[in-house]
């Protein structure tokens, strides 16, 4: 989450994947685009993905490791974030400084993030620097500039990012830190992986050592470069830059899974620094590679994809309970996450209103759907909206990377790129009936409602008095 701000983040296994809402779609419209995707593995088990297009002299690059905030060490939460920070302190070759000069100096520029699955690191850059790219990138997949005074700075800037993103901002991340808190049972799904405070600060040198040796190998990582390179250049940089990097054990990963919900949950929380209240209610949302997952992804938009949707007719502009209204898939996109995630929806309402009034009007729309589905108009339009949006994306170079490495890493295939349009349009209104009925039920429904002090304190009598 290195740059970044909490605003930007949410605007934002090998399968055949023969399965019967999948294979519904695999018959694609003609015009539909494919792009181009070469994969080569090398000896010491790093994936390497090649997008070959010539449209600009550019390139994109991403390297995607296959950790994030579920695999990161108990009572190290945030450590994951932390490391990713880490990434760009330097190593022995490339002192602190390095990297950014040498990316941004050619007219470049890069970042990194953190997510639950994965953390990846990518750059943009005239084709001219690609082998100055690898070969920053590869130096730092060899070893880091292990040292005391790069910790504690950057336990110190990502301790800075929390409070400026989380803890002084009005709401903080309740729609996607505190919601999975109190949704999920399992540790490596419940936890803050932003990071708490005294856990960042117990970070250790040893730590940081065993974590880079552990989980950023070859082996637990995806090259891929898109633009002004052909499969042959690109794998013949890839083999010269990083073949020499031995592959190194990872750790096997725990079971992660969990079941939907059985009982509603609701919390109430305060707020300091909103001015009026908020809710977040959230669902599991079917397994990556599950059947329902793409009419899940159509569900979505048709209830909360824009000023269109069902939710904002009905609840914001029909009702008027809301004052806006969002949906989150945790802090990816209901494509690129591997394990139990949630779909949310955050909503700002009126301070004249309440949480129940807000969650019936949802109920009722959801209801509707599971009554009588979608009709082809809508469902044509939400498909055009779902397409347009996945394909606007991929056309820069460095989302384009960044998109297959995160493919190849959660599903063991980058050319899921080029299935995924014939699974939107496969999708079906039983498709979303069933779905809706399954997922979007108040058993499987996490909530929590956000109120100003004011109003809290509001609503509670001072001591010996009467209401």
């Amino acid at each position: 989450m290195r740059k970044r701000t909490i605003p930007a983040l949410l605007a934002g296994l090998s399968l055949s994947l023969s399965l019967p809402a999948f294979a519904a779609g695999a018959a694609a419209a003609a015009d539909q685009w494919t792009l181009p995707v070469q994969v080569k593995k090398l000896d010491n088990g790093l994936t390497v993905i090649i997008s070959e297009d010539h449209s600009s002299p550019t390139v994109g690059v991403s390297v995607v490791y296959h950790v994030g905030m579920r695999l990161e060490p108990k009572n190290r939460t945030g450590f994951a974030h932390l490391f990713e920070h880490l990434m760009f302190q330097g190593t022995p070759n490339a002192p602190k400084g390095v990297f950014d000069k040498a990316i941004t100096g050619g007219g470049g520029n890069n970042n990194g993030s953190t997510r639950a699955d994965f953390t990846n690191y990518i750059e943009t850059a005239p084709v001219s620097a690609i082998d100055s790219i690898l070969w920053l990138e590869a130096d730092r997949m060899k070893t880091l500039d292990f040292n005391a005074k790069s910790l504690k700075n950057q336990q110190d800037v990502v301790k800075e990012e929390i409070r400026v993103n989380v803890k002084n901002q009005p709401y903080g991340g309740f729609m996607w830190i505190d919601i999975g808190q109190q949704a999920f049972q399992k540790w490596e799904n419940n936890h803050d992986g932003y990071g708490s405070f005294e856990d960042l600060e117990g970070a250790s040198l040893d730590d940081v050592r065993a974590f880079h040796r552990d989980y950023y190998g070859p082996n637990n990582a995806v090259l891929a470069i898109a633009g002004d390179v052909t499969p042959a250049q690109g794998f013949a940089l890839a083999q010269k830059y990083f073949a020499g990097i031995a592959k190194r054990p990872t750790p096997a990963g725990s079971d992660f899974t969990e079941p939907l919900n059985t009982a509603e949950k609701r919390i109430e929380q305060s707020d300091a620094l909103a001015q009026a209240p908020a809710l977040a209610a959230a669902w599991k949302i079917p397994a990556r590679g599950s059947k329902d997952q793409a009419a899940m992804a159509v569900l979505g938009e048709v209830l909360a994809g824009g000023d269109a949707s069902m939710f904002y007719q009905g609840i914001v502009k029909g009702r008027e309970i809301a004052l806006n209204l969002d949906s989150l898939y945790g802090l990816t996109g209901p494509w690129e996450y591997d394990g139990p995630t949630l779909f949310t929806i955050f909503a700002v309402y009126k301070p004249t209103s309440n949480a129940n009034a807000l969650l019936a009007a949802m109920d009722e729309d959801i209801a509707k759907v599971v009554k009588n589905g979608v009709d082809e108009a809508t469902l044509k339009r939400v498909k055009t909206r779902l397409l347009a949006s996945w394909n606007n994306k991929l056309e820069s170079f460095i989302n384009r990377a960044d998109t297959l490495a995160k493919l190849q890493t959660m599903w063991g295939d980058a050319n899921v790129v080029n299935k995924i349009p014939g699974w939107i349009e496969g999708v079906t209104s039983d498709d979303i009936q069933r779905t809706a009925a399954t997922y979007l039920t108040p058993a499987n429904r996490t909530v929590i409602d956000r109120k100003p002090v004011a109003k809290v304190a509001a609503a509670t009598p001072p001591a010996g008095t009467t209401k």
